[in-house]
Parts: structure tokens; C-alpha cells; sequence
């Protein structure tokens, strides 16, 4: 048992601290409550009223919350205690699943109430997620760092897996969504316990500095990630994503009930297959934290390279498949290709910026990556409305695939330039 924890820490050094790995244990519980609930959502939204773009309206309400307060979070961040600050936000998204777990109990949901508590969920996440990734350091430590993004990404994504499984078998016992929407309030207790358990040890205290106000520390950050041309791809990358990337995946449900139909097809079917298709993209994104946990050493140009090909080409080839078999194999890639980049940008920022600057700079990356996204997500809800969803997804897949390669051309171009 030694040998085999000891051969853990090595590959693994995150493990190695105890405040870490109570954070871990509690977040992958969490995380399950949180995509079982994901899941859930949009199924239950897209079954109330049929209509693509309240997908896009739900993942507008939702993400527009980062738009308006993600950067100066990352200020705020920096000042305030991070374990406390994760811990109160995480308690404010409990109060929202139980607030869905109510109205679907009693039978009162309707799409505007899914609309206004996903706004609230998305505001305390828009805070919570800057004082979480730069929380991971003070728990574990600068050289365990790119360790504890890979643990943590691989915790998120088993709950990825397990979480559209445990909804398909809450809703299939029930018959009531509320299910689902009540385990999620539970889950997040446990990471609220295991961090009141944990101690930050790592944490390097802040030397005050009366003269900066919020704007001008603000700006610093800015100039950081003007002046460094790997930081400012990242983040053009991280925009890209966000605006059409994540909406198309939003529209799963749609995919689903409609592009997948079956002349036997019944809620319960429908439910079975919307959860599968969710389930096979959390099998391609928890093998890929597996993989960023174990490979934590690899060049990561390549591994971003990588990551974004095996999204974008699996996204449009999605647009013209209508076997459910198909569609599942495809987004097993997709949720590989998703967390790989993702990793790998969020290790690329956080090891590349310095202490007093991660606050600011990685909120500038979460604003890029979120930010965005309320917009993209009306764009594609509308086009998918507008149009049918196979077309969207592959003109989609087809701008997120023009702007990787503007990008790269971009940045080599610079970089030979600039030797």
C-alpha cells in the first residue's frame, strides 16, 4: 500500500498534500451532483416548449454573467481569502438546485424560471471558478501546480460521466426532474466540508499596496497579456471556443429528440439517449484528464494542437450523421478534444503568469472563454431555429476550424518576426 501511494505521488504530486486531496474528494462528488443536474436541465427546458432557441436562451443566461463580472473578480479575487470565497459561492449555487428541485416539485417550472435561476447560478459561478483555479496553488503548492489543474479536470470530468447516468436513473425512478436538481443541492455540502476541513499552506499573503486602486491593478494584468504573445493566443483561442464551440454542444438535446428520432421513440427513450449522448462526450473528456494528469509534461503547442483538431473535425463530421451509434462515437472525440485544449490552455496560463498577476490574468482567460459564449449561444440557438441543427453545426464547426488555423498562422508569423 505504501509502494503503490508513494509510485501515486510521484506521477501524481498534487496527491501529496492532504488539504488537496480533501478539496478533490469533495469537488468530484460535487461535480457529479452539478452535471447530473446539467443534463437534466436542458432536457427538461427542451421538453416544456420544443424550441432550439431556449437552448441558446438558457446557455445566454447562464454564461452572460461572466461577461458582466469575471474581470473584476479577478481583481476582487486577489484580495479577498480564496478557500472562503469558493466556499460562500459554493453554498449560493446549492440555494439554486434546491430552488429547481421546488419548482419541479410542485409543477410550477416554466422556462423563464430555468432562464432567471441559471443566470443566478451562472453569476455565483463567475466568481466562484477565478477563486477556485487560483485557489489550487496555495493548496498544493507551485510545483505540484500543473499536477493539481490535471486531478482537478479529471474529478470534473468523471463527474461528466457519472452524472448524466445518475439523471437518466433519477428522472427513469421518479419521473419528476426535481430529483436531480435536489442531489445536486446535496452534493455541494460535501465540497463545502471538505474545504472547511483543508488549509491553504501554500498560500503566499499579498504585500498591500494603497497606491493601485481596482482599475489601475486592472490594467497591469492587460499589459501582461499584451506583452505576451502565448498568454494572447490562449485567450483568442479561449474566445473562439467560447463563442461557437461551447453553444453548439448546447444544442445536444435538440441532437437528440429531433436530428436522432426513431419512429419508437418515447420521453423515456428520448431522456435514455440525450443522457447517452452526454455520457459518451464525459468518457472522451475524462479519458483526456487522465491522459493531461499523467502526461503533465508534454510540449503543450502540441497538445493544444491536438486537442483542437480532435474538436473541431468530430463537431462538423456530427452535422451529417443520423445514426445514434454514429453521434456517439463522434462525441467521444469531441469531449476528448474539449477538455485537452481546455487543460491545456489553463495550465498554459497559470504556469506561464506570475503569482501576483494569476488572479487577473486568468479571469481575463475565463471572461475570453465564458465571456463570449451568452452571445454565441443566442447566435447558434437562432441559427439551429432558423435554419435545422445539422446546418449549424457544420458551419459551426467550419468558422471554429478557419479561426484555429487564423490564429496559428498569426502567432508563427509573429514569432518569426519577432526572432
Amino acid at each position: 500500500m505504501n509502494r503503490l501511494r508513494v509510485k501515486l505521488i510521484e506521477r501524481f504530486p498534487a496527491l501529496s498534500s492532504r488539504d488537496f486531496v480533501l478539496f478533490v474528494i469533495g469537488q468530484l462528488v460535487s461535480v457529479i451532483g452539478t452535471w447530473a443536474q446539467s443534463t437534466a436541465l436542458p432536457y427538461l427546458a427542451y421538453r416544456i416548449s420544443g424550441r432550439p432557441l431556449d437552448l441558446g436562451w438558457i446557455g445566454f443566461s447562464n454564461t452572460l454573467p461572466t461577461l458582466l463580472f469575471a474581470l473584476p473578480a479577478g481583481v476582487l479575487v486577489e484580495r479577498w481569502d480564496k478557500r472562503r470565497t469558493v466556499i460562500l459561492f459554493q453554498a449560493l449555487m446549492s440555494l439554486q438546485a434546491f430552488g429547481l428541485a421546488f419548482l419541479a416539485f410542485t409543477n410550477r417550472i416554466e422556462i423563464w424560471h430555468i432562464v432567471g435561476l441559471a443566470f443566478f447560478f451562472g453569476s455565483a459561478v463567475s466568481i466562484e471558478v477565478t477563486a477556485r483555479q487560483s485557489m489550487l496553488i496555495e493548496l498544493a503548492g507551485r510545483e505540484a501546480l500543473p499536477s493539481a489543474i490535471a486531478l482537478q479536470t479529471t474529478a470534473f470530468n468523471t463527474g461528466r460521466v457519472l452524472g448524466p447516468i445518475l439523471a437518466a436513473g433519477l428522472i427513469s425512478a421518479t419521473g419528476n426532474e426535481g430529483s436531480v436538481f435536489l442531489a445536486n443541492g446535496l452534493s455541494f455540502l460535501f465540497v463545502i466540508a471538505g474545504l472547511l476541513a483543508a488549509r491553504t499552506r501554500f498560500k503566499v499573503e499579498k504585500k498591500p499596496n494603497g497606491q493601485n486602486d481596482l482599475k489601475t491593478e486592472f490594467k497591469e494584468g492587460i499589459t501582461y497579456i499584451r506583452n505576451s504573445a502565448v498568454t494572447m493566443s490562449v485567450i483568442l483561442s479561449a474566445a473562439l471556443v467560447g463563442f461557437f464551440g461551447i453553444p453548439l454542444i448546447q444544442q445536444i438535446p435538440a441532437v437528440a429528440r429531433d436530428v436522432l428520432k426513431t419512429a419508437l421513440d418515447t420521453e423515456a427513450i428520448i431522456a435514455t439517449r440525450t443522457s447517452s449522448l452526454y455520457a459518451a462526450q464525459g468518457v472522451g473528456a475524462l479519458t483526456a484528464a487522465f491522459l493531461a494528469a499523467y502526461l503533465s509534461s508534454t510540449n503543450k503547442q502540441k497538445m493544444l494542437l491536438l486537442g483542437q483538431a480532435s474538436f473541431v473535425l468530430p463537431i462538423i463530421a456530427l452535422g451529417f450523421v443520423r445514426d445514434v451509434n454514429l453521434a456517439l462515437i463522434l462525441l467521444v472525440f469531441v469531449g476528448w478534444g474539449t477538455v485537452t485544449q481546455l487543460v491545456t490552455m489553463n495550465t498554459m496560463i497559470q504556469v506561464e503568469v506570475p503569482d501576483s498577476l494569476r488572479g487577473r490574468v486568468f479571469s481575463v482567460y475565463f471572461w475570453a472563454l465564458q465571456g463570449v459564449a451568452p452571445f454565441g449561444s443566442v447566435v447558434i440557438g437562432w441559427m439551429a431555429q432558423t435554419w435545422n441543427v445539422p446546418i449549424t453545426i457544420i458551419a459551426g464547426g467550419t468558422v471554429c476550424l478557419i479561426g484555429i488555423l487564423a490564429i496559428r498562422l498569426t502567432v508563427q508569423s509573429a514569432s518569426q518576426s519577432a526572432g
